[in-house]
């Protein structure tokens, strides 16, 4: 299998893997822009466009969409996240020209009728109020939100209801002209492609595009602070959040790492000691999350309100002690997790297609999976320890609580447990 990328003359990259023995094949369109890339007025744009993009074309109804690629036996979808726009498909072999056509069509030529905006306000203010309804959902937008205070990065990618509903259609064409240039765009292959002829339909389709400059999204800054709301639920969820590296950082690895051994697995620090050996929860783990210049370790738990002390205690207890007495064993089961996921992952054409999007969007390449398990087997104990002690000596943080918290110790507690 081999990674191909090709740079149209106006910036738009096309990277494809052709995978042997399959019928089918993964492509879409990867767009540089996402929630962080909105301006205050515009929170939510991004994530609404992204729905609009499915109630028709110049070309295609909403319908027409459904119709073609379910009629070869494809799917199409699309997301938003903070940094990225994603539209992307599944179909066989000899659908892929269709299946670019269609995403071409939805990215470049929707229709934005004023009938079918008003359709889809509906639907996502349905969308906003089911997450606000789902605790271990809406709390990780609250964490976002205190962690990087009043910042794009900070905001939530649905966006709030009062903006929704004040949304336009010179909203959604002001964002896709700043936004959609071909230099923001990624498209992206894998399966039963054949790289010549991806880049001869993408001449074809995007080759017109005039060449734009990329808008570059305000520097993040982790500041953190607490948010606690406080409802009658059945539990208390406790999140907690630490800074972390950046996609390029060279800590980035080892950040991953680390996170793996405290909370990614049933052998890990909390859910053994937490979970197992006191009961305290149903649910509890530990992942970083990176963006281009900065990143998050989360921790997030649902225990009972007189058990989120102890709880809290303890996950500050094991990040103290891992400073110390994190072991070579943890550190191989992490990693042996990590790179098991990664190439167990990357057997779906779907998930070499958004690997390969990512890393061109972050390198300008995509790096050999022997480039990345060197990285990943090049982290050491004595620098999983240095991580955890980074952890301790500057312990910035973000928290949020959710349900009957009224009472639970404030931020300062625990940041100071931290430090001790």
């Amino acid at each position: 299998m081999t990674v191909q990328l090709h740079t149209l003359p106006n910036g738009l990259r096309i990277v494809t893997e052709h995978m042997p023995g399959l019928q089918s094949a993964a492509l879409g369109v990867w767009v540089n822009a996402g929630g962080r890339h909105e301006r205050l007025e515009q929170n939510g744009i991004a994530h609404f466009l992204e729905h609009m993009a499915f109630k028709g074309t110049h070309r295609r109804s909403a319908l027409q969409i459904a119709e073609e690629i379910e009629d070869v036996g494809g799917y199409i979808n699309a997301y938003t996240s903070r940094e990225a726009t994603a539209y992307y498909a599944r179909v066989l072999k000899d659908d892929v020209p269709l299946a670019l056509d269609l995403i071409a069509d939805i990215v470049l030529n929707p229709a934005f009728d004023p009938s079918e905006i008003e359709i889809e306000r509906g639907v996502i203010l349905q969308e906003i109020g089911q997450a606000a309804d789902t605790p271990d959902d809406i709390i990780f937008d609250w964490l976002q939100e205190v962690a990087y205070p009043g910042q794009a990065l900070g905001r939530t990618i649905l966006g709030p209801a009062e903006r929704v509903r004040a949304f336009h259609r010179t909203d959604f064409t002001d964002f896709v002209a700043e936004h959609y240039g071909p230099s923001q765009l990624i498209l992206s292959a894998a399966g039963a492609v054949d790289h010549d002829e991806i880049v001869r339909l993408a001449e074809m389709i995007f080759g017109h595009l005039p060449p734009c400059d990329q808008t570059r999204p305000e520097p993040a800054r982790f500041a953190g602070g607490e948010r606690r709301e406080v409802k009658g639920l059945e539990q208390a969820h406790f999140t907690l959040a630490l800074e972390a590296p950046a996609y390029r950082s060279d800590d980035i690895y080892t950040a991953q790492i680390y996170a793996t051994a405290l909370g990614g697995g049933m052998a890990s620090r909390l859910f053994q000691q937490i979970r197992q050996k006191r009961g305290l929860c149903y649910t509890i783990y530990a992942q970083v999350g990176s963006y281009d210049d900065t990143g998050m370790m989360t921790i997030y738990a649902g225990t009972g309100a007189e058990d989120l002390p102890e709880l809290a205690d303890l996950t500050i207890d094991e990040i103290r002690r891992s400073v110390d007495d994190m072991s070579q064993a943890e550190l191989d089961r992490a990693r042996a997790q990590m790179k098991a996921g990664m190439l167990m992952g990357l057997e779906s054409p779907s998930a070499r297609a958004e690997r390969q999007a990512r890393l061109v969007s972050i390198w300008g390449r995509v790096p050999a999976l022997e480039e990345t398990v060197a990285r990943i087997d090049a982290v050491t104990l004595d620098g999983v320890r240095a991580y955890a002690g980074a952890l301790t000596t500057s312990p910035q943080a973000a928290m949020a609580l959710y349900g009957p918290v009224a009472t639970a110790p404030h931020l300062s507690r625990w940041q100071e447990r931290l430090a001790a």
